[in-house]
């Protein structure tokens, strides 16, 4: 005997953040857990919390990030989660190593256009022998643990947030710039 399978929720929405949605809608929607390469995926299949098969077609190049609400064809939100899965941790060695040998890594991970998750005392990175040899080379210490990953924005589809609360209708491609009226001083992309 076979398991009828349950047709499939159509999701073509999202909101970046839950911005504008009540606690109390956020509270009664599901949710679920999805990898990095899910959210930047853009179109998948998951069975979130209610056990809905959701089917998720978004526009080319969203990037999903954890606190993100899906709207599905019928209304439903569903809260997105960063699942936890293999990252590599990169930490200056105790011994003789500084926190610029986190700088110097991130500026080479960067160069290399490496999905990095930044931390005060550590960098995050998906599982990647040759860079994993390459950061050990520098003398960082590289351990494999399981946890969400919430690399970077920008080069992803420029879904950072500035926390300045105002629009941005300018252009991103210089170096430093103003915001007329905001009051705070020039800073660098």
């Amino acid at each position: 005997m076979t398991e009828e399978r349950k047709p499939a929720v159509q999701v073509g929405k999202h909101i970046p953040g839950g911005r504008g949605l009540s606690p109390v809608l956020l509270r009664r929607a599901s949710e679920v857990a999805l990898d990095w390469a899910a959210r930047r995926a853009g179109r998948f299949e998951a069975v979130d919390s209610a056990g809905r098969v959701l089917q998720v077609l978004l526009p080319e190049g969203t990037v999903l990030r954890g606190d993100d609400v899906l709207v599905a064809a019928d209304g439903a939100l569903v809260r997105v989660t960063a699942a936890a899965q293999p990252v590599l941790v990169v930490t200056p060695c105790a011994e003789h190593g500084t926190p610029v040998d986190l700088l110097r890594a991130a500026y080479h991970l960067g160069s290399r256009h490496v999905p990095l998750a930044l931390q005060a005392d550590r960098l995050l990175l998906e599982p990647d022998a040759a860079l994993a040899d390459m950061l050990r080379r520098q003398h960082l210490v590289v351990t494999e643990a399981a946890s969400a990953f919430e690399p970077e924005g920008g080069t992803y589809g420029h879904d950072h947030d500035h926390g300045h609360g105002h629009d941005h209708d300018h252009d991103h491609g210089h170096g430093h710039h103003d915001h007329p009226g905001h009051g705070h001083p020039k800073h660098g992309h």
